[in-house]
C-alpha cells in the first residue's frame, strides 16, 4: 500500500522534525494534533490540524482530540472490503496510511518521588493507545510507528520503494506496537495495584521488561538467551569482551555479597557461589588477599568484586591470576590503564545499587513461575539469642556476623567457617548439612587453614548434632544458625558439652 497520508501525534519529539520533513519531501500529507502540530509548523512543516479533518475541536483540556470516527475509520478501514471503501467515500473520510504516535510518559512520571495518583492519572494516554492499536490491527493497510528509532529505517524504505512499505515491515511495526502498549498497560495496572494494596504479589503479575540485547548463548552454547531489564542502569562495562549469560549472573551475585559490608570488602565468585570473602579496615589489597587465601584454586577464571575503588597495588595483585571480570564502584585512571592491558578481561563499574529496596525474584517451574521477595532481611545483633551456657566473646560475635552475611549468598545446604575478617572454608550446594560441613573442612585443610578458634555459620538449622560435632572437631568455638529444629535442645546440649557458644538468629537463608 502506498503511503499518502500520515497522522503524527507524539509526546517524545526526538527526530520528529527530520522525519516529517522527509515525509513532506515524499509528497505525503501530514495531519497532526495540538502541541505536535505547533512544533511541526514552527519548524517549517506543512500540516493540517486534526480538527480540520473532524470538524470537531479538541476538548476537555486535550483529553479528547483524536477519538473521532473520521480519524479511527480512516485508520481501521479494510481497504480490500468494497463496503468499507464505499462508506469512506459516502462519509468523506480520507484513509490514513501512516500513524506516528508515542505515549505520555507514565512510567517516567511514577518513578519520581512523591508522585500522587492524580499526577499519574494525567499521564495515562487514551487516544494515543487507541490510534496505535487501530493501526496495528489493520497492519495490512496501515503502518504504525511507536519507536522513534524506526524513523530512519522507514524513510529509507519509503524512498527506495516508491512510498510503499512491505507487509513484513508493517507487521514488525505492529508487533512492536502491541508489545509497547501491553507494557504500558501493565505498568499502569501495577501502579494502581500498588496504590490499592500493600501486597507486592498481585492477582495478575505483569513482568514488564524490555530486551537490552541478545547474548551469544545461555548457560551452555546450545541455549539461546537475551538480557532484559535495567542491568546497564546499574553496571557499566568499561573494558573487555562482551558479557556472557554466566558473567552477568556472577556479576550480580558478587556485587550483592560485597554490598553486605561497610568496611572495604572483596568477594571472589565462581558459578554464583563465593569461594572467598575478605574485609579489612582500610585496604582493598588486604581484603583481596584474605578472600583469595580462602581458596587459591577456585578463583581461576572467576569474578572479583569490591565495594571500594581499587588502587594500583590491588590491581597488580589481581593481575597475577586469570580473572574473567573485575567489579568495583570505580577504577582510578592508572588502575584502569593497567588492567586494560589484558584486552579480554571485563572491567565493570557499578552505581546506585540499593539492596534494601523491595524487589522480587523469579524461578521457572513446570507450568508456571514462582515469585518471591528478595532475601534482604537485616540481621540485628541485639536480636541474636545466645542459647548455650557459654556466651560468645566479642571477637566471636563479630566473626559470626561476618560469616552470617556470607552464608546468605552460598547455595544450600551451606556452611561457612570464618574469622571476623575472612572466610576459611565454604561448603555449598550439598544434599546434607554434614556433607556441606565436610566440603568446607576439606577446602580449608587443602589451603592449610587452621580452624582452631574459628566460627561456623549454617544457612539453616542443624537437624542433628552430627554437623555441629564436625565443626567442633575442626576447632570451631562458636556457631551461628537459625534454630527451629525439633532437636534444638539436643543440639544445644551437645554445644554445652563441648563448651562452645551458639546463637540463634531466627532467620533462615536457604538459597536454591
Amino acid at each position: 500500500m502506498k503511503i499518502e497520508t500520515a497522522l503524527i501525534s507524539v509526546f517524545d519529539k526526538t527526530g520528529i522534525v527530520e522525519f516529517a520533513k522527509e515525509l513532506q519531501n515524499l509528497g505525503i500529507d501530514i495531519i497532526s494534533t495540538g502541541g505536535t502540530y505547533n512544533f511541526l509548523v514552527q519548524n517549517g512543516i506543512k500540516a493540517k490540524k486534526v480538527e480540520e479533518i473532524t470538524g470537531f475541536p479538541e476538548i476537555l483540556n486535550g483529553r479528547v482530540k483524536t477519538l473521532h470516527p473520521k480519524i479511527l475509520a480512516g485508520i481501521l478501514a479494510d481497504r480490500s472490503n468494497p463496503e468499507h471503501i464505499e462508506q469512506l467515500k459516502k462519509l468523506n473520510i480520507k484513509p490514513i496510511d501512516l500513524v506516528v504516535v508515542n505515549l505520555y510518559p507514565f512510567a517516567q512520571t511514577i518513578s519520581k518521588s512523591g508522585i500522587t495518583i492524580e499526577d499519574a492519572i494525567e499521564q495515562i494516554d487514551i487516544g494515543g493507545v487507541t490510534l496505535l492499536r487501530a493501526s496495528a490491527k489493520n497492519y495490512k493497510y496501515v503502518a504504525g510507528i511507536v519507536n522513534p528509532r524506526r524513523y530512519e529505517q522507514i524513510i529509507s524504505e519509503l524512498k527506495s520503494n516508491n512510498c510503499e512499505l512491505s507487509e513484513r515491515t508493517r507487521l514488525s511495526l505492529a508487533i512492536e506496537i502491541f508489545q509497547h502498549t501491553s507494557n504500558y498497560d501493565a505498568t499502569i495496572a501495577n501502579f494502581f495495584s500498588s496504590q490499592y494494596t500493600e501486597d507486592i504479589l498481585p492477582e495478575i503479575f505483569y513482568l514488564n521488561l524490555n530486551k537490552v540485547k541478545n547474548l551469544r548463548y545461555g548457560e551452555n552454547p546450545h541455549q539461546r538467551s537475551a538480557l532484559y531489564g535495567d542491568f546497564f542502569n546499574y553496571f557499566e562495562q568499561l573494558h573487555g569482551k562482551e558479557l556472557s549469560y554466566n558473567n552477568i549472573l556472577d556479576i550480580s551475585s558478587a556485587t550483592e555479597i560485597v554490598l553486605e559490608f561497610e568496611k572495604p570488602a572483596c568477594a571472589i565468585v565462581k558459578h554464583t557461589n563465593p569461594c572467598g570473602v575478605g574485609i579489612d579496615e582500610k585496604s582493598t589489597l588486604e581484603a583481596f588477599k584474605k578472600a583469595f587465601a580462602t581458596d587459591t584454586v577456585s578463583p581461576f577464571g572467576g569474578i572479583i568484586a569490591f565495594n571500594r575503588p581499587i588502587d594500583l597495588k590491588t590491581a597488580i595483585a589481581i593481575d597475577e591470576i586469570f580473572t574473567e571480570v573485575i567489579i568495583a564502584p570505580d577504577f582510578p585512571s592508572d588502575v584502569l590503564s593497567f588492567l586494560m592491558r589484558k584486552k579480554n578481561r571485563r572491567l565493570i563499574r557499578y552505581k546506585n545499587i540499593d539492596l534494601k529496596k523491595s524487589d522480587l525474584e523469579f524461578k521457572k517451574i513446570i507450568g508456571g513461575v514462582l515469585v518471591q521477595e528478595v532475601d534482604n532481611i537485616d540481621l540485628e545483633p541485639l536480636n541474636l539469642r545466645v542459647v548455650t551456657k557459654r556466651k560468645p566473646t566479642v571477637d566471636e560475635m563479630e566473626a559470626m556476623i561476618f560469616a552470617w552475611k556470607v552464608v546468605k549468598h552460598v547455595k544450600s545446604n551451606a556452611i561457612v567457617y570464618a574469622k571476623k575478617d575472612r572466610t576459611l572454608g565454604i561448603g555449598a550446594g550439598q544434599m546434607s548439612r554434614v556433607d556441606a560441613s565436610k566440603v568446607a573442612l576439606m577446602k580449608a585443610k587443602e589451603m592449610g587453614h587452621d580452624l582452631r578458634g574459628s566460627v561456623v555459620a549454617s544457612d539453616a538449622f542443624f537437624p542433628f548434632p552430627d554437623g555441629l560435632i564436625e565443626a567442633i572437631k575442626a576447632g570451631a568455638t562458636a556457631v551461628i544458625q537459625p534454630g527451629g529444629s525439633i532437636r534444638d535442645e539436643e543440639v544445644i546440649k551437645t554445644a554445652d558439652e563441648y563448651n562452645i557458644a551458639m546463637v540463634f538468629t531466627g532467620i533462615r537463608h536457604f538459597k536454591h
